[in-house]
């Protein structure tokens, strides 16, 4: 067994705390390379974009009645409708996102502003294959940890048909009409058997063929003011319900 000399030990002693410094000073390094290189390089679910919102609004303690968490339809609606999003009503919306990438916004972007209801609109970019190929049952795993996430505190979930769209202009030849009238069919019954709230976009945006109604999109998939107004009619009254019935619970 080796014997250690007495300089040895004062040495190793006097090296503990400049060991216990350089970590704690390099712990406080890599939080501020998260916030200010890593996280903008490599955050895949774009964590960084609402942080400091998340934050000022968590320190205000202002309530927060129901989180909108979608893709580029759903940023959309908050920059062209921005009266919709009155107060408690938060939107969190992030263009281009696909399902895999809103189930890790989940934490940060939802459950810790701790509202009463979420409302997820997402399938879009799935279909698209935004983040690379993506199967019907990948997308439908995503929203099913969605929801568990939510229910798991307390929070109700509303789950929105993906709109309407004849094709998507940045995916030229894909076939849309089919896939995501499957994925809304899978989505209507995901929602009757977990107790969620369907809350179906279609009849007011719809042409009737699986496309968009003249005047209600710019591109055949993001709506124009016109198409936000006619969600709002849509969504408003399902709100109401659903937040007056979380008000008494």
């Amino acid at each position: 067994m080796m014997k250690l000399s007495r300089r040895t030990l004062i040495q190793t002693g006097l090296a503990v705390p400049v060991a216990v410094a350089s970590s704690a000073a390099l712990a406080e390094t890599l939080e501020e390379q998260c916030k200010r290189e890593l996280l903008p390089k490599f955050d895949f679910p774009q964590l960084g974009k609402y942080r400091d919102e998340n934050d000022r609004l968590i320190a205000s303690k202002a309530p927060v009645d129901v989180v909108f968490l979608g893709d580029s339809i759903t940023e959309g609606w908050r920059d062209k409708r921005p009266g919709f999003f009155s107060p408690g009503r938060i939107g969190r919306g992030i263009s281009g996102q696909t399902t895999s990438q809103m189930v890790l916004r989940m934490m940060a972007d939802v459950v810790h502003l701790k509202p009463k209801a979420v409302h997820i609109m997402a399938g879009t970019n799935d279909i698209a294959g935004n983040t690379g190929p993506m199967t019907p049952a990948m997308t439908q795993d995503n929203f099913r940890m969605m929801n568990d996430i939510a229910r798991a505190h307390g929070i109700k979930v509303l789950i929105a048909s993906i709109p309407p769209a004849a094709s998507f202009p940045w995916r030229p030849g894909l076939q849309t009409r089919q896939p995501i009238a499957d994925m809304n069919a899978w989505l209507k019954q995901f929602a009757r058997d977990t107790g969620a709230v369907w809350v179906d976009y279609h009849p007011v945006l719809d042409d009737g063929a699986g496309a968009m109604r003249p005047g209600m999109a710019y591109d055949g998939v993001h709506p124009t003011e016109a198409g936000y107004d006619a969600m709002a009619t849509v969504v408003e009254p399902v709100l109401k319900q659903v937040l007056g019935r979380a008000r008494h619970a």
